[in-house]
């Protein structure tokens, strides 16, 4: 799974107006939730944070908060909720759940589908029924992407389905392993 590290301290105002006058300094407010414990107000350099979260954006990844000003210092978490300004798209809060590198957690991983299938060469369509599958493991042992290689389908054949998928031994697939997930037709 991708690995990020980003800075934060921890934030001591609160309210509309003092958030809007964070916002103007280029600063964004963001809370990290903590399994039952009391949050965790932060605040972050809005290019530096945007930065990051553009990086890692619609994939799995472990964020390393360094957070100045806290007593743990330093937080393994995913993040939860990214709050944009509907017209100019611009960063308003964003919220991180602190995550146990050693408890195993659900992740959905996408299925990157590599080669040309000899069905379409001959003239056939290749549909894709599944783009994801649903993994269950420890947050550092999850595959960045699935690669399946699809060179081997044929025009009528069976198809592709998760019993397919080739997944590290540590990591259990909670998907049915007779769903089809790609074919030639």
């Amino acid at each position: 799974m991708l690995q990020v590290n980003m800075e934060s301290t921890v934030r001591t105002v609160f309210g509309k107006g003092p958030m809007r006058q964070l916002r103007m300094r280029e600063i964004t407010p963001a809370n990290l939730y903590s399994g039952g414990a009391e949050s965790v107000s932060l605040q972050f350099e809005t290019g530096k944070l945007f930065k990051n979260l553009l990086f890692i954006q619609r994939r799995n990844a472990v964020v390393t908060l360094q957070i100045e000003g806290d007593s743990k210092g330093e937080r393994h978490v995913l993040v939860q909720e990214i709050q944009k300004e509907p017209v100019s798209g611009s960063l308003l809060h964003v919220d991180f759940i602190e995550i146990d590198l050693q408890k195993a957690a659900k992740f959905s991983v996408p299925i990157e589908y590599v080669g040309t299938a000899k069905g379409v060469d001959l003239g056939g369509e290749l549909q894709v029924f599944k783009d994801t599958v649903l993994l269950r493991g420890c947050p550092l042992d999850i595959p960045d992407v699935v690669k399946v290689d699809i060179t081997p389908l044929e025009q009528g054949g069976l198809g592709l389905t998760y019993g397919d998928l080739i997944i590290p031994e540590n990591v259990e697939m909670l998907e049915k392993a007779d769903s089809v997930c790609v074919v030639v037709y």
